[in-house]
C-alpha cells in the first residue's frame, strides 16, 4: 500500500500544478488533443518517454509494449492495439514525427536474445517480429559478449520497427511526401544518455538539440 500511497500523493503534486498554475492548459486540453509527435516505448518502467524527454501533456501520444515493436502492416489483424495507435494517430491526428524508442537493458529483447521467450505464452510471439534483428547481430557478432549482443539487438530491434513503418502504405505515402519524419533513438540506461539513428553514417549516435 506504501507505493498506492505515494502514487496519490503524486497525483495531488500534480493536480496542484496543472489544474491550479497550469489551469489554462487543462482548459484547452479539455476541448481535444493535437499532439505533432508519436512515440512507440517501451513497456519497461524505468523508461518513461514524457519523463525523458521533459514532454507537458497534451505533447506526445505515446504507445507502449514490450520491446517497444511495431508489427508489420496486416490488413484486419486481430486486436492490433499498436496498428490502431498508429492509425489514430497518424489519419485523425495528423502527427507529424513518430519516434521509436528503445533503451539498454531491454529484458524483452534479452529474452529474444537467450531463446527465454518460447516458455512463455505470449512473449515469445510478440517479441519474434525483431526476429530478424536477432538473426542479423547472431551473423554480424557471433563471438561478442552475450551483453554486446544485446545492446547490438537493442538497436537493431528499433531499425526493425522503422522498417515495419514503412509497410503502412498511409505511413509510408505521408514519409514519402515529406508530411511524416521517421526517428530511431535509443536511451542507454547506465550512461544516461540518448542516442539517435543517423541513416547516413547507419549508426546511433549522440543527437543535436538545434
Amino acid at each position: 500500500m506504501k507505493d498506492i500511497a505515494r502514487f496519490i500523493a503524486g497525483f495531488e503534486r500534480f493536480q496542484e500544478k496543472y489544474f491550479g498554475e497550469e489551469r489554462e492548459l487543462f482548459e484547452q486540453l479539455t476541448l481535444g488533443q493535437s499532439p505533432k509527435t508519436l512515440i512507440v516505448a517501451c513497456a519497461d518502467s524505468r523508461v518513461d518517454p514524457a519523463l525523458l524527454t521533459g514532454a507537458e501533456p497534451g505533447d506526445v501520444f505515446v504507445v507502449r509494449n514490450v520491446a517497444n515493436l511495431v508489427p508489420p502492416y496486416h490488413p484486419g489483424g486481430d486486436f492490433a492495439s499498436v496498428p490502431a495507435a498508429l492509425e489514430f494517430a497518424v489519419l485523425s491526428l495528423k502527427v507529424e514525427h513518430i519516434i521509436v524508442l528503445g533503451h539498454a537493458r531491454c529484458g524483452g529483447i534479452h529474452a529474444l536474445m537467450q531463446g527465454l521467450a518460447s516458455e512463455t505464452e505470449f512473449i515469445g510471439k510478440w517479441v519474434s517480429i525483431a526476429e530478424r534483428a536477432r538473426e542479423r547481430v547472431q551473423a554480424e557478432l557471433p563471438s561478442k559478449s552475450p551483453e554486446l549482443q544485446d545492446r547490438a539487438c537493442e538497436q537493431a530491434g528499433i531499425l526493425v520497427s522503422l522498417e515495419n513503418l514503412l509497410t503502412y502504405p498511409w505511413i509510408a505515402e505521408r514519409v514519402q511526401a515529406g508530411s511524416v519524419h521517421l526517428h530511431g533513438w535509443y536511451f542507454d540506461l547506465a550512461a544516461g544518455v540518448l542516442l539517435h539513428y543517423d541513416p547516413l553514417s547507419n549508426a546511433f549516435e549522440a543527437p543535436s538539440s538545434s
